[in-house]
């Protein structure tokens, strides 16, 4: 297949050259059609910073789901004015949310899996889609460490639904090395980090994380069943 040649050809490629470097690479290699996807997080701010310090002509976007923490909104606010440079901001479609919110309530998702899909795909993968319209390379702070099904994930890949390559710059890097990066050079990030909110996500389907739990068990925290995905990343 075409996209397994330009897969092999990527990986080659990129192989061996620090992340910046590659960065960089697929920036020029994608120029116009290339774009990384923050939710703010600290993984994600590690790439913010070094796409925006080098100047890295890659479009940076975020999701505004409407029920995001306080502290993410500060983050948001924190990076613009920090680095001078645009973060263009996708809403979801207010008639859906509407519709969605009306017929089943503010808090439909705790109901049941298929509420909580629902929420999620109108709030998050429907605004994803616009973020990647005409795009052909998706950037992500994806780490194979954050859950079970990442770590089976491959740091390049291609997405078949999608049609296009993503990304994961700091797929091999550990929770300790994303902190260490994030003091040494200063970078604006959540305060809810400090918390014990290892992964954050909207206010009302996120919480903090014991000691010895699961990356990912602050996330939707009332499911046991299955991966705690959105369906952004994994289908």
């Amino acid at each position: 297949m075409k996209s397994n040649i330009m897969l092999k050809e990527l990986s080659d490629q990129l192989s061996g050259k620090s992340i910046e470097e590659n960065l960089a690479w697929l920036g020029t290699r994608f120029a116009g059609r290339i774009v990384f996807t923050t939710s703010l997080g600290i993984e994600d701010q590690v790439i913010t910073h070094m796409i925006f310090k080098n100047d890295l002509d890659i479009k940076v976007a975020t999701l505004d789901t409407g029920r995001l923490f306080p502290q993410t909104y500060d983050v948001l606010s924190n990076t613009i004015s920090r680095y001078r440079k645009k973060i263009t901001v996708h809403f979801p479609e207010y008639e859906a949310v509407e519709k969605m919110v009306s017929e089943k309530g503010p808090f439909s998702f705790f109901e049941s899996k298929e509420n909580r899909m629902e929420c999620c795909r109108l709030r998050k993968v429907v605004p994803l889609n616009r973020a990647l319209d005409g795009m052909e390379c998706w950037i992500s702070g994806i780490r194979a460490d954050q859950s079970d099904n990442r770590n089976q994930m491959n740091w390049i890949e291609y997405d078949e639904a999608k049609k296009l390559i993503k990304f994961y710059p700091l797929f091999n890097w550990s929770f300790e090395d994303v902190n260490n990066f994030i003091k040494e050079n200063n970078v604006p990030y959540n305060s809810l980090h400090d918390k014990g909110y290892v992964s954050i996500g909207c206010e009302p389907c996120t919480r903090a994380v014991k000691p010895g739990e699961d990356f990912r068990a602050g996330r939707w925290w009332w499911e046991n069943d299955g991966s705690k995905e959105c369906g952004c990343h994994i289908n």
